[in-house]
């Protein structure tokens, strides 16, 4: 059975007229029930992890300062969320829904986290609404419990995975793999083991064929033994913190090539939702909840 990590936390009030659209969290689970694609035992509730996990990722500075909330104000504005326990709260579940997502994913071969995805969280801060990196959190519990020695992340989030580039940056049993928009934000970029910077405008046929060709000879050169998966949507066209030009039909082709190639060589996988800031919420929802629906046909 697909497993799916949720919380209402996740849906967390924001000032009117924020331009995050936290709404998503809320109506994509509503979406998946309400097509049948999902049903309420795909999906279970994470909690509080133990500091230990997160501290394997996270300077202990850095972590103190956001439960104490005692960040700078430079620093808290980075984060672009007002912060508050709440926030951190939600921040630290999000992360035991990406831990726990691990162990299913060993199990049945796939887990999915609504939220997550948070890549712009380094060792010691964060930015761009992320505090915590919930799949280098990911990685390490693999690692620290024996159940993985060598990891892959793909992130095909708009934005380059910068945090995620950092956090890993000396490891060879972590490979980054980051294809992004060259002219987006970060406008300077970490070095990931793998970065591809697409031109503004990028259509379905060359995005595609970049990551067809890239993707098998990756996984075949590293040989992980678990694959995190970071399926941000904000590469279709319209979207307002993206520049690509992709079509959500687009979208769902790049998933399905991503999962197929987990399945057909059995790797387990943990798929973290990122980002999506369509103007329109509707397409936000569509695009991620293609994800789900390829995941129930390929696996389940």
């Amino acid at each position: 059975m697909l497993k799916i990590a949720y919380h209402p936390i996740y849906t967390h009030p924001l000032p009117e007229g924020h331009r995050f659209p936290m709404l998503k969290y809320e109506l994509l689970p509503k979406q998946l029930l309400h097509e049948g694609s999902c049903t309420a035992e795909n999906f279970f509730e994470p909690e509080i992890p133990l500091d230990d996990h997160i501290l394997r990722v996270h300077s202990e500075d850095y972590y103190q300062q956001l439960q104490n909330l005692t960040l700078d104000r430079r620093a808290a504005r980075k984060i672009g969320f007002p912060l508050s326990a709440a926030l951190v709260r939600r921040e630290v579940i999000i992360a035991d829904g990406t831990i726990k997502g691990c162990e299913y994913a060993l199990a049945h071969g796939i887990a999915m986290n609504i939220a997550g995805g948070t890549h712009h969280a380094y060792t010691d801060r964060g930015e761009a609404f992320c505090l915590l990196n919930d799949q280098a959190i990911g990685a390490r519990y693999l690692q620290h419990q024996k159940l993985a020695d060598k990891i892959l992340i793909i992130d095909l989030d708009v934005h380059q995975g910068n945090g995620t580039a950092q956090i890993f940056q000396d490891d060879d049993s972590v490979y980054t793999f980051s294809m992004h928009g060259k002219n987006n934000y970060p406008f300077k970029k970490e070095r990931s083991d793998l970065d591809i910077e697409l031109p503004d405008g990028c259509s379905d046929e060359e995005y595609l064929s970049l990551l067809e060709k890239t993707l098998p000879q990756l996984i075949a050169s590293q040989k992980p033994d678990f694959i995190f998966y970071l399926s941000g949507v904000d590469i279709i066209a319209g979207d307002k913190l993206g520049r690509l030009g992709l079509t959500i039909e687009g979208c769902a082709k790049r998933d399905r090539f991503v999962l197929e190639s987990c399945k057909d060589l059995q790797i387990p996988v943990q798929c973290s939702m990122g980002g999506g800031y369509s103007p329109d919420i509707k397409v936000i929802i569509e695009a991620h909840a293609n994800t789900y629906r390829v995941a129930q046909q390929l696996y389940f």
